[in-house]
């Protein structure tokens, strides 16, 4: 298997996962033709992927770059390693906020009232921004509490491994 690593550069599973990933968007493709609302989703899908791939990559990258230097810094300033990286407990809330605005914004703008009155039967008048600002907090708040319970086991097998 050395020899398919080096010529692929993954293993053979990922391999058969990429050709499964592949057959699945085809069968979709396959059941969506006959539609005529294909050409639609087509260029929607298109568009999907220029805008994430040209405009929020770059993005996701210049807002993630104020993490990955402040690791740094804190490598130059303390000889102490760091036991528990604080990187992915912002970027997972992050992401996760963002995600629930992305999905939820028409509702959260409140451009969408009359239709999630009609679809939904909910009142126009719920505050939307807040239980977005509410679920953020709380994404937060979970990540800090698992980030202190990891620094707190690593300051026990810490204390432990040094005795």
């Amino acid at each position: 298997m050395a020899w398919f690593r080096r010529f692929y550069g993954e293993s053979p599973l990922h391999l058969l996962a990429l050709i499964a990933c592949f057959a699945l968007a085809g069968a979709a493709l396959l059941a969506l033709s006959p539609s005529p609302g294909a050409v639609t989703i087509a260029i929607w899908f298109v568009a999907a992927v220029i805008g994430h791939d040209l405009v929020l990559y770059p993005l996701y990258a210049l807002a993630d770059r104020p993490l990955v230097l402040a690791r740094r810094a804190r490598r130059r300033v303390s000889s102490r390693p760091v036991t528990v990286a604080a990187t992915n407990h912002v970027r997972l809330p992050v992401l996760g906020s963002l995600l629930v605005g992305l999905v939820w914004f028409p509702t959260i703008s409140g451009g969408g009232a009359e239709v999630l009155a009609f679809a939904a039967g909910l009142p126009p008048t719920i505050d939307y921004v807040m239980r977005w600002l509410l679920v953020t907090a709380v994404l937060f708040l979970a990540s800090a509490v698992v980030y202190a319970v990891r620094l707190g086991r690593a300051a026990v097998r810490e204390r432990t491994s040094g005795l």
